[in-house]
Formats: structure tokens, sequence, C-alpha cells
């Protein structure tokens, strides 16, 4: 492995252990009873997320250029398999980071009140005080978290479904179509720039789809329809088809990848 091959590994691994602690935000919403900034929190995480994937972008092409120009391709292939892995490292240190950042989260939605300023807060992290929190609120899920994993009935296999489908779509929507780049070389262009599309339709599932099912739950938890546990449980179970989207990628990847050459080809 290559440091080029690193450096896009280390950035994907980054990328999805951000959005997958954005979940934990909600939690501490729930626990602080401050929705409303807990959504903020959780939408700049996840807005964060994303548009990290543009960095990543620019570094897949200029490795698929190199290997057009070197015909040195033989692992290239095998070089996207390890980026979609990178997504499945990072979500699942993301899942068992929730309950450390949850915590954190918490104590940052209540100092929001004071500092009316999420930028200042996020600078204040990197303070004596700031470490100190992080410090204190380092913990690893506890045991009841790891035996009591029964579906709860406020989520739906419909809506873990989706959630699957659409972040299955999120992880091979760059790639897929970066490598259709290097199938057709000829129309790689217009190739890169079907990922804004298919990226946009997982979005649109997301925001549409899963995102109001989980306000909707997070109101149920305020008006104590639902135990906080229950809601914890709830999002354990949304991560975990999370994770299944980023294994599901790998099945996805070069079915996604010739599809794409062939609309670029034909459009």
């Amino acid at each position: 492995m290559d440091r080029q091959l690193v450096i896009i590994c280390l950035l994907t691994v980054v990328i999805h252990l951000i959005g997958t602690l954005a979940y934990a935000a909600r939690i501490a919403g729930v626990r602080t009873r401050r929705i409303a900034m807990s959504f903020a929190l959780f939408n700049a995480l996840v807005l964060v997320s994303r548009l990290s994937n543009g960095f990543l972008a620019p570094l897949i092409a200029k490795r698929v250029e190199n290997a057009l120009a070197d015909e040195a391709s033989a692992h290239l292939l095998l070089d996207f398999r390890v980026m979609i892995a990178a997504s499945t490292v990072g979500v699942i240190v993301g899942v068992l980071l929730v309950p450390s950042t949850q915590r954190v989260f918490a104590k940052v939605i209540e100092q929001m009140r004071e500092k009316k300023s999420l930028a200042r807060l996020a600078l204040r992290t990197a303070t004596p005080a700031g470490l100190r929190t992080l410090r204190d609120a380092a913990t690893l899920p506890g045991k009841a978290h790891l035996t009591n994993l029964r579906r709860p009935k406020s989520v739906g296999w419909g809506i873990l479904g989706a959630n699957c489908v659409a972040q299955a779509i999120l992880v091979t929507g760059v790639l897929a179509s970066i490598y259709a780049g290097y199938l057709n070389p000829e129309y790689r262009v217009t190739a890169s720039q079907l990922s804004a599309l298919i990226n946009g339709f997982a979005t649109i599932l997301l925001f549409l789809v899963i995102d109001p099912q989980l306000s909707m739950l997070t109101d149920d938890v305020v008006d104590g329809q639902v135990s906080e546990p229950a809601y914890r449980q709830a999002i354990v179970w949304i991560s975990g088809s999370r994770l299944m989207g980023t294994l599901l990628a790998q099945a996805l990847f070069v079915p996604a990848a010739l599809a794409i050459a062939w609309v670029a080809n034909t459009l």
C-alpha cells in the first residue's frame, strides 16, 4: 500500500467516523432536552462528512489517471475495495465511540447556551479544559448495550433497509463514477459528473425518509412515549444499518461502475 492510498483510506475513515458520530448528537439532545441545538450540531457534523467527500475525489481521480497513463492497473480494483473497507472501519470505530461522544456533545450543547457559537466551542476543544472533558467522557459501550440488541418496535425494517441502501449508494457514488472512467476512458469526465446525480438520490432518500423518522422518534422520547434506553437502542440499529451499507457497497461497486460507464457512453 503506497502513501497516496494510505492518505485516501485515512480520510475515508475520518469521513465515515464523523458521519457515524453525528448520531451521538441526537442522543445528547434527548439527554439535555435541547433538541433544536442537538439538531444543529447533528446537521453540522453531517455537512462536514458529506462535503469532505469532495476532497477525496481529486485524489482518487489522480490515482485512476496514473493507472491509465502508466498502464499499471493490475491492482486498481483492489485499491478501490480497500477504500470501501476503510469506510467500514470508520463506521465501526464511530459506533464504539458513540458512548463517549454523546457525553461530550451533551456538555457542548449545554455550553452553547452561554457561548452562542459552535465555532468558538470547537476551538475550545483544543484547550486543556477541553481535553480534560474529552478524557473524562471516554468510555466504551457497556455490557448492556452489547447483550441487549433486540430491535425496538420504533424502528421498522423498512427504515433500516432504506438507510442501508442509501449509505451503500453514498459510499459507492464517487468511487464507482471514477472507476467507470477507467473502464470507459473516452468518457471519464462524463462518468465522474454522474456521481453528483447518484449521491443526490441517496441524500434525498436520507432527508425525506430516514431523517423524518428519526425526528419523530426523538419527539416521542421527549413526550415520554419512548424511553431513552429504547431510543439509544434504536440509534444502535440505525448505526448497524449504516455499517451494513458499507458492506453492501462492496457488492454494488463493480455493477454500479459498469452501469455508470454504459450511461456515460449512451448520453
